[in-house]
């Protein structure tokens, strides 16, 4: 029975593939496909497809692009089973010399590889074709928005467009009007009106009651109950009731919009004017309640920005200003769309929209530039401006910008230019503003994990969440600034099909994988070197050094598996970074090494351990205690308390001198000279008997008196002693030096100093006056002088 259900399982693993192939080949109609594709390139290089039709086809090439991707990997598995197979049987002969039952088998797998490959090939063919149209699609589209975008109409500036302007707001208003007013004369309507009068009547008095008071509310019940605002908990605390003052809001907007609904007076015209009414007060509530976060007031400890009370009020009056207008817009939206307002009425209406817009968006600029001006005026002239208030003053700079930009455009009669860039920085803005308050509750959550430590707010882990939660975004932002989510997914569908480089594809997924794994492999690392620098090492006999060593050697372990099991993981072949490897151990060879050198001596340096932390070393004349050993250098801290990096090579191949390696014990040695004509004995019996009274000498083995000779100037004797502690050698010397002078005077022994003898050779030439008198050389004699002198 056991054999029978090996069988079985044998048989299910080796046909499950088989028929996961075949139904992955059997979904996919290519006959469907290719009448699709025809239609589509027809249509395409008509061009009269709309904007909205081209996104729906774009949407069903990209579920068509899908499959064809989905089949491409279906049977990747079994192509690398049957390639590993022929690879096995190796290269044919040349002569063609083979055992029929070999080239069978070949021909075989051969027959099976093509079959296995053909519907991968099919299903390329048919992504690339799908790639095609859809770059195509992308391409109209664009060129639309782009025309749309920079297209000139009338400007808003000419009076004699206002009058049809304004009679198409008014015949807007006017129809809206009227459907409630058909609604109201209609018999059954008026009586559904009737009847739930008494619910329509409570729900919006309590949905106004909501929206006008219950935010009140709540704000006193955080003044009330969170008092210390500053701390982590606090401002949680804080935030967490504001949330449900936004709910009470959001709830109130919504029971009032359902309580029109009861009136049952709500037609194909009012309907979707109330859905552009809720999301319009969705905003305008949104923005409220983010003004008070980007610009409290001086008691709350929600501060974003360093700004007065004043300007902190005109923020907010700013935010909230914008809010409005944006919501406003979405009413001219729905009007402009169901009554087909002309182009320039459109572009007369919304002109005092994108004007306030602008004015508002100038003044919310220019208190962000006073934001980044005020934090630089508050620094010092070597500390240098937050990364933050620096994004800050760039922000403000292009608020401004776009404050001023959005209203000319519109003037210009580039209305959609000018109303998208006004609006849409409006959106920025909003998203930007929930970003930062997102990332600071990510903070203030991490200070409260972490019981308090106001150090936290600014770690690693706050900014990696800020990081993530900009990459969530991004979608968000494209979406706002006109990007499709058929265009969106397009991405998403990119990074998931991956780059391919060779046989290897890297993919979005696997990128994510490898991340995965390595920071789990890492955090296991990391706990396994915790464990055993803290609860297992300390038990043992193992030095110090020894165990910072192996705690080390751990952690290089652990990240190198780490790395290869993340790789792996993420469908890299390793044989391929082999070869990568081999390529780039030339140029490592040349350009890195010393770094090379350096990570190998600090390997030898980590097992041999010939210097362990704590050591007192002289390497080069450098004298200190050795404080940490790396892979790359050893940092030394002279006795003048500064710190020496050595490389881990001047390590190995240089001379190096360990005092303390093993033991404590060392050698001191104090030179002293008397005068000649001293007992040298004497000198040997006052010498010993200072070195063995000292405490930090050994009595075993004894000190010695060394008389070393005879100087220029002085009997050389030196006093040579084991210490207990060489550390201490150079307080010994000191020591020792003090008594000697104090035992050589109270014996009027002398220590001499150097003396010399100076001869002059002439002497008179320092008298006064023999510098400028020279001494004249004696004439020269006559003849008649001499005979003179001859004759007398």
């Amino acid at each position: 029975m056991r054999h029978v259900f090996a069988w079985l399982l044998a048989a299910f693993l080796l046909i499950g593939p088989l028929f996961a192939q075949s139904s992955a080949v059997a979904k996919v109609d290519f006959e469907q496909w290719n009448s699709f594709a025809e239609r589509i390139e027809d249509a395409v290089e008509a061009g009269r497809a709309s904007d909205s039709i081209l996104e729906n086809v774009r949407r069903d090439l990209s579920a068509w692009r899908a499959q064809f991707l989905e089949l491409k990997d279906a049977n990747a598995r079994l192509i690398s089973t049957v390639r590993a197979q022929i690879e096995t049987l190796g290269p044919a002969p040349e002569g063609g010399a083979e055992p029929d039952e070999i080239a069978q088998q070949r021909d075989a797998l051969n027959q099976r590889l093509a079959e296995l490959v053909a519907p991968g090939k099919r299903a390329e063919v048919a992504q690339s074709r799908a790639d095609a149209l859809i770059a195509e699609i992308d391409r109209i589209v664009a060129e639309r928005q782009t025309n749309a975008f920079l297209e000139r109409g009338p400007t808003p500036l000419n009076p004699t467009i206002w009058a049809r302007s304004w009679s198409d707001l008014r015949g807007s208003i006017t129809s809206t009007r009227s459907e409630v007013i058909n609604g109201w004369n209609n018999p059954n309507q008026r009586k559904a009106f009737q009847n739930n009068l008494p619910a329509l009547v409570g729900g919006a008095t309590l949905s106004v009651v909501f929206l006008l008071l219950g935010w009140r509310w709540v704000r006193a019940l955080s003044e009330r109950f969170v008092r210390h605002r500053k701390t982590a908990k606090g401002w949680l605390s804080a935030f967490a009731l504001s949330l449900l003052q936004l709910a009470v809001a959001c709830i109130g907007l919504f029971g009032l919009v359902n309580s029109i609904y009861l009136t049952e007076l709500v037609g194909l015209r009012l309907g979707p004017l109330l859905d552009a009414i809720v999301r319009g007060g969705f905003f305008v509530i949104l923005s409220i309640w983010l003004s008070a976060f980007v610009f409290a007031r001086s008691d709350r400890s929600f501060h974003s920005f360093t700004l007065s009370e004043a300007q902190n009020t005109r923020g907010r009056q700013s935010v909230i200003a914008l809010g409005v207008l944006f919501g406003i817009s979405f009413l001219f939206d729905e009007f402009a769309r169901y009554d087909n307002w002309a182009a320039s009425s459109r572009a007369v209406l919304y002109f005092p929209l994108v004007a306030f817009a602008g004015a508002f968006l100038w003044r919310l600029g220019r208190l962000l530039r006073q934001h980044a001006e005020t934090a630089a005026a508050e620094l010092t002239s070597e500390e240098p401006l937050r990364y933050v208030d620096r994004m800050y003053g760039l922000l403000g700079r292009a608020v401004v910008l776009v404050g001023v930009i959005g209203p000319v455009l519109s003037a210009l009669g580039y209305f959609e230019a000018g109303r998208t860039i006004s609006f849409q920085t409006i959106e920025t803005l909003v998203l930007v503003a929930l970003l930062i308050l997102a990332q600071r509750v990510l903070a203030e959550t991490w200070v409260l994990l972490r019981r308090g430590a106001e150090e936290a707010r600014e770690g690693l882990v706050p900014i990696l969440g800020g990081f993530t939660l900009i990459v969530l975004a991004t979608p968000e932002f494209l979406r706002i600034w006109g990007t499709s989510d058929a265009r969106i997914s397009e991405f998403w569908t990119r990074a998931q099909e991956g780059l391919t480089i060779g046989d290897t594809r890297i993919t979005a997924g696997g990128f994510l994988m490898f991340a995965v794994v390595f920071v789990v492999g890492y955090t296991m690392t990391r706990l396994l070197q915790g464990a055993l620098k803290n609860t297992v090492l300390p038990k043992t006999k193992m030095d110090h050094g020894g165990q910072n060593a192996l705690v080390s050697g751990v952690g290089y372990v652990g990240i190198f598996l780490a790395a290869l099991a993340a790789i792996t993981s993420a469908g890299i072949d390793l044989s391929n970074l082999a070869i990568v490897a081999g390529a780039l151990s030339v140029g490592i060879g040349f350009g890195l090494q010393n770094i090379v050198s350096n990570f190998v001596s600090g390997i030898i340096l980590l097992i041999e351990r010939p210097i362990s932390e704590g050591d007192w070393i002289e390497v080069g004349g450098t004298h200190g205690t050795v404080r940490d050993i790396s892979v790359r250098s050893t940092r030394i801290e002279t006795f003048d308390r500064s710190d020496v990096i050595l490389p881990n090579a001047d390590l190995i191949s240089g001379k190096v001198t360990n005092f303390t390696r093993g033991n404590t014990v060392g050698r001191v040695i104090v030179p002293v000279g008397v005068a000649y004509g001293t007992d040298t004995r004497w000198i040997e019996s006052i010498l010993m008997e200072i070195a063995e009274a000292h405490p930090m000498v050994l009595a075993n083995p004894r000190p010695s008196v060394i008389f070393q000779g005879f100087g220029a100037d002085s009997l050389d004797f030196e006093i040579r002693a084991i210490l207990r502690d060489v550390n201490f050698v150079m307080s010994v010397r000191s020591d020792m030096n003090h008594e000697i002078a104090r035992r050589f005077a109270a014996e009027n022994i002398e220590i001499p100093f150097g003396q010399r003898d100076i001869w002059i050779r002439n002497p008179e030439a320092l008298l006064p006056g023999s510098a400028s008198e020279k001494p004249k050389a004696p004439a020269a004699a006559s003849p008649s002088d001499t005979a003179l002198g001859e004759t007398e």
